[in-house]
């Protein structure tokens, strides 16, 4: 029997090891913290991540706890459009989902071959030639045919196998929170839409319909907002003070979802990116081999909303070619298949995040042109990009 171990219990770790497991892999995945805790925001999946977890098997647990997201367009701050919603069918719709949702839709997609255990912290990776790889704890190694590296943006294997790849701070930090229904405000205008603004950015979104009792029980709007600068030190309820002085004035519904929002929804995220991208995704070892996945890989900032959709993808892919290819060759597809999928993403996202932390007196002068001409493009095209992918041929 083919053995894997994934390293790290996140969105792609999960997702990885539930697909491993339904193709007769047995799955050891290794998590950090004593137990796998999803934050209690949500996350916007667009139609290349949808079509990756149906190519996982996990389509029905989407649709169960999925919100279609319409089109709200973008404007500016100063309620100008910047690009006008517009009709969209619905296969090409973004979905919103709570992430404790999404979890609980991924936990069920384990099965009985994957052995979870928890706060086991690895701290080093086997790449000796001929060897199968391996990573360590300190106390333990943990051997199989296939290590995945899906431990996030501070990822141990990838500093060991790709040490070129630098984390560096974006520049920005981020806000999350869902609102929930019963102290929602009751809002006239849509509440799904973006604003940008030089240096800021608020999006929005409804997690199912007010008083609806669909399969989840977690509904209510979801915000993000995020800023250029640091993230903030200061406790929950000073952060919530300073979103509210900062986006004071901006068009509905910012300032009446963030009067609604109590410091105990507030989930403030420190940005940061790999740059330069590894040089490589898999490396083949011994009879097998290491590949990273997720945000070990590629982490990027939030503008587009591609981190999560991007690690399905990984996941689908691996899970794909592990299907029609043995190891190590499998490794080596993956590589050549997921760094100019992850290069042309990032690419599109940094161009946003020059956009969006346009600062200084002069830039600022140039404010409106930039948001009116250069931001639609981007957005144009960031959607096209994330729109090509679709998963292997089974």
């Amino acid at each position: 029997m083919r053995t894997a171990v994934v390293v790290g219990g996140g969105l792609g770790g999960l997702a990885v090891s539930g697909a491993l497991a339904r193709s007769g892999w047995q799955v050891t995945l290794l998590e950090q913290a004593d137990r796998i805790r999803p934050e209690p925001t949500a996350v916007v999946l667009w139609p290349n991540g949808v079509r990756a977890l149906r190519a996982l098997d996990l389509g029905a647990g989407l649709d169960a706890v999925a919100t279609a997201l319409p089109d709200g367009g973008v404007r500016r701050p100063d309620g100008h459009w910047l690009v006008q919603p517009r009709p969209v069918p619905v296969e090409r719709l973004p979905v919103v989902v709570h992430r404790e949702d999404l979890h609980d839709a991924l936990i069920a997609g384990l099965g009985d071959r994957v052995e979870l255990r928890t706060g086991v912290t690895v701290r080093t990776v086997r790449a000796a030639p001929g060897a199968r790889p391996a990573v360590g704890d300190g106390r333990h190694l943990y051997e199989a045919d296939l290590v995945v590296a899906a431990d996030g943006v501070d990822s141990v294997i990838r500093r060991q196998l790709a040490p070129g790849a630098n984390v560096v701070s974006s520049g920005c930090a981020a806000w999350r929170a869902v609102i929930p229904w019963y102290r929602a405000p009751d809002l006239s205008e849509s509440v799904s839409g973006e604003i940008l603004g030089a240096g800021y950015r608020f999006v929005a979104a409804s997690l199912g319909e007010r008083g609806s009792s669909g399969a989840s029980s977690r509904g209510g709007i979801y915000w993000m907002a995020t800023a250029a600068g640091a993230a903030r030190p200061e406790p929950p309820q000073t952060q919530l003070a300073l979103l509210r002085r900062w986006y004071a004035g901006w068009p509905g519904p910012v300032e009446e979802l963030l009067a609604a929002t109590e410091p105990d929804d507030l989930v403030q995220q420190e940005i940061r990116e790999l740059r330069p991208l590894p040089k490589a995704y898999g490396f083949p070892l011994g009879p097998g081999g290491v590949v990273l996945l997720g945000d070990a890989a590629h982490a990027m900032p939030p503008h587009l909303g591609q981190g999560a959709c991007l690690a399905f993808e990984d996941a689908a892919t691996l899970a794909a070619l592990l299907r029609e290819s043995t190891l190590p060759d499998a490794v080596l597809a993956y590589d050549r298949a997921r760094r100019p999928r992850a290069a042309a993403v990032v690419r599109q996202t940094r161009r946003m995040s020059a956009v969006l932390q346009t600062r200084g007196r002069l830039a600022l002068r140039a404010r409106d042109v930039a948001l009116n001409t250069i931001t639609p493009r981007i957005l144009g095209t960031a959607a096209t990009v994330a729109a090509q992918w679709r998963p292997p041929p089974p």
